[in-house]
This record gives C-alpha cells, structure tokens and sequence, in this order.
C-alpha cells in the first residue's frame, strides 16, 4: 500500500513500490519509478527520468531529476539514478545527465546529502558518501565510496576524488584527490591522509603505517612524480590500499592532481 497525501501531485504514469509515502504538495512526475518504501516529506519535486532505489527519505523543498544545468543541453532523454538507504535533506538538487557526460548521474547508496548540497549532472557517487550543508559538486565529477565533504566545500567540474578521502569545510576543489588523502583550502592542497577516517573503519595499524610511508615518498620533494608513483609500484606490489593510490594516479584525467604546498 502506498500513503499519498491529498495535496500531493502525482502522475499515474510515475511507478511506485510498496510502502510509499509521499506528503502534501510533493509533485512526481510521469517518468519517475520510486523503490518500496521511499519516504518524500512534504514540498518534495521528483522530476524527469529519475529512478530512485528502496528506503531513500527526502526532505521538504529538494528537487531531484530536473534538466541538468548546462547550456549545451537540449532535451536529450538523460537520466538519473539513485540507489538505496539515502537521506536527503531540504533543498538538495540533483540533476539528470547529458550527451556529453554518458546520459545519467549516478548515485549510490547509504549516502547523506544535507541540506542544499548540490549534484551536478553526470557525476558518478559511490557509497556511504556524507554530503555536508552547502556542498557543491559541478557536473562530471567521479567520487568514490566513504568520501565526506565538510560543509560549503565546492568541486570543479571532471575532478576525480578516491575513497576514503576527506575534504575539509569550505574548501575549493579544482584537482584530483588521492584515495585516503586529506585536503582543504581555497585552492584546495592535500593535508596528508585522512588518518582519523582510517582509524574509525577499521584499518590496521600495518596497513596505516604502508600508507603513510607510501604517502611520504610519492610527495618527496626530490625527483619527478611519474618516477617516484613508478619506484612506490614495485616497493608496494601486493598491497591493495597503497596500490589503490598508485592506479589512481598512474590513470589520469583531465584534471591535475592535487598536490601537498
């Protein structure tokens, strides 16, 4: 059974699961499919070709799967795609994809999305993902599982961010983030690593240590990066998290990698 409010507007063409409650003056439109158990508080807008996973909750005024915000978009049959378990609070806007960035934004599960967070089209977010107030993520950005961003931080669009890694509140992001590193500022500059996060999921002491020491040779001062990542590769073969970094580097994008002042 599904719990409408009278108020509500909701198109007969939209698909609901089980146990769906949407509150007053929530609109959804006809190309929306709502997983069992989605719970929209009142004032909520789920719009455009959207598709929403089970147990999402989402808070008055957020408006998710409107057209992307690009100039160069023109009504291509875009999408958006989000996973289970999300709480989403007031004021949240996610966009639909484009033609330029593969046709959808994804997003993952278990993530917290606090209020007026933004998620730009084409982004790709991984799991267990925190949000804070006012985080801005423009569109193209790829991050990865267990990322928190501190509150009012901003993502240039095609930034890369690996897991596990920390961004501090209020910082701007314009180059890529290693997997396990901490940044903040304005421009954003990598801190070190997100040793507090590490510690509180659980990983070793060994497997902490292999990091920092990995850490302290990619960003010695001596010698290029390509060399050092290349001679930390052959040191560190077999063990996953440090090897996590060297991929992460060794693939490139389009933008740079954030470096330590």
């Amino acid at each position: 059974m599904t719990d409408i409010h009278p108020t509500a507007i909701v198109d007969p063409k939209a698909e609901l699961g089980a146990g769906v409650k949407i509150g007053p003056y929530s609109i959804v439109g006809p190309d929306v499919k709502l997983g069992d158990n989605v719970t929209l508080h009142s004032h909520v807008v789920i719009a455009g070709r959207t598709t929403m996973g089970p147990r999402n909750e989402v808070y008055p005024f957020a408006s998710i799967g409107q057209p992307p915000q690009d100039l160069k978009y023109r009504g291509e049959p875009s999408t958006l795609e989000i996973g289970s378990d999300n709480l989403i609070r007031e004021y949240v806007t996610m966009n639909m994809g484009t033609e330029g960035g593969g046709m959808v934004t994804r997003v993952g599960s278990h993530c917290t999305f606090l209020a007026s967070a933004h998620v730009g089209h084409d982004c790709q977010i991984g799991d267990h993902v925190i949000f804070s107030n006012a985080t801005l993520l423009a569109g193209h950005c790829r991050v990865e599982d267990f990322v928190i961003f501190g509150g009012g931080s901003a993502v240039h669009q095609f930034v890369r961010i690996g897991r596990h890694a920390f961004v501090g509140g209020a910082s701007a992001v314009e180059s890529d983030i290693i997997p396990f590193g901490l940044v903040v500022g304005n421009r954003a500059h990598l801190m070190g690593l997100n040793l507090v996060g590490l510690k509180r999921r659980g990983f070793t002491r060994e497997q902490i240590n292999s990091l920092r020491d990995a850490y302290g040779q990619i960003f010695a001062a001596e010698g290029a990066l390509r060399d050092r990542v290349a001679a930390v590769k052959e040191r560190f073969e077999g063990n996953a998290e440090v090897m996590e970094i060297v991929d992460f580097i060794q693939a490139g994008s389009d933008r740079p990698l954030c470096l330590p002042r």
